[in-house]
């Protein structure tokens, strides 16, 4: 009777220690794992504390780190560095636009890795061999203050209600900011889907050059408009979420930075997750990569996505980021962009917003 009594005790000390559930980690996989990825370091540190937590026999590439930081265009440069030796530095990549992934699997850097139903479970599209699949969607909208909409009335401004008045309005001339293309991989996407030829061509860049549009970090345009710096910008839906979070938080809501979903349409942007070839990879271990990469398209890593402000790829994920709107009230209303095109006129499209806009 003791000895029962005690395996009884036992089992209900493991069950509070170690909830059901807690032992499905992935224990077996083993081996270091280094992913190069342009998502912002508050997101990397959530994704880094639960995948050593799935994965506890992982190790990190990258002093204690699964993740190496970077923005997508400077991350592209130096996987560009890499390719010329032939082995990459990182073993995955999750980066902001899917041109790269078109581009890579072309080259035979990636390694295809099946996912289960991936068609019924994704709203976005994915490589139908494997080699890419949406992790998380950012999505590019404008930004004003409401705060100060009298203000600028006042002066003349108006509040852009579309990326073609923000572009083209020329009330708003000296009064725009928004991210560099060369340097950002999610402002790169929004550029190349709104000066495709189905769009506004180069007219949208001839606007912003017209506009004198300033080229400036997230953090440094959201300031502007609060200050009265700037009657409107272009910015990432999730900069703007992610700074009304934060007041809420620390009991101190703030009404002088409001999303602007443009009538004409978003941007959304759905970034990509890719495991390198084993023969391109820093350290061979493709098997773990696969893992990992199936564990990002899990409920799990997708609401860790969704505190990160951004969308979920999820068919049927009714919940959205905090502030925002239902994800396909925004699909509805996507302007979509032509990886294909990004991918193969990456060099002209930079060209030409280095000649029309940054050359003003």
């Amino acid at each position: 009777m003791k000895k029962t009594l005690a395996l009884l005790l036992t089992l209900l000390l493991l069950t509070a220690c170690f909830p059901l559930g807690a032992f499905a980690v992935n224990e077996d996989v083993e081996g270091t794992v280094g992913i190069y990825s342009s998502m912002y370091q508050f997101v990397i540190d959530m994704m880094d504390e639960a995948i050593k937590k799935e994965f506890p026999n992982l190790t990190p590439a990258y002093d204690g780190s699964f993740f190496f930081y970077g923005g997508t265009s400077s991350l592209i440069t130096k996987v560009y560095g890499e390719m010329e030796t032939g082995t990459l530095g990182c073993d995955m990549m999750l980066v902001a636009e899917p041109a790269l992934s078109l581009e890579l699997k072309e080259a035979g850097y990636l390694e295809p890795v099946e996912i289960e139903d991936a068609d019924s479970l994704l709203r976005f599209p994915y490589d139908e061999e494997g080699y890419w699949y949406p992790v998380r969607v950012c999505n590019m909208v404008l930004a004003y203050n409401p705060d100060m909409v009298d203000d600028w009335a006042a002066k003349g401004v108006n509040i852009p209600k579309t990326f073609k008045d923000f572009a083209t309005d020329p009330s708003l001339k000296g009064y725009i900011s928004m991210g560099n293309p060369m340097t950002s991989g999610t402002t790169f996407a929004a550029v190349a889907s709104l000066t495709q030829d189905d769009h506004y061509g180069e007219d949208f860049l001839k606007g912003l050059a017209a506009n004198g549009v300033m080229i400036e970090s997230g953090s440094t345009a959201i300031t502007k408009l609060q200050t009265g710096e700037c009657a409107a910008i272009m910015i990432l839906e999730e900069s703007i979420l992610k700074v009304l979070k934060e007041a809420e938080d620390a009991g101190t809501p703030i009404t002088n930075v409001a999303c602007i979903y443009p009538e004409d349409g978003v941007v959304l942007i759905p970034s990509t997750v890719m495991t390198v070839a084993e023969e391109h990879s820093a350290n061979v271990n493709t098997e773990a990569c696969e893992a990992v990469e199936r564990w990002l398209l899990s409920e799990e890593a997708q609401k860790l996505i969704l505190e990160g402000y951004m969308h979920s790829v999820f068919a049927g994920m009714e919940e959205y980021p905090h502030n925002s709107v239902p994800t396909e009230e925004l699909i509805e209303k996507d302007f979509g962009v032509d990886w294909d095109n990004a991918y193969h006129n990456r060099e002209a499209i930079n060209t030409a917003w280095t000649e029309i806009v940054t050359a003003k």
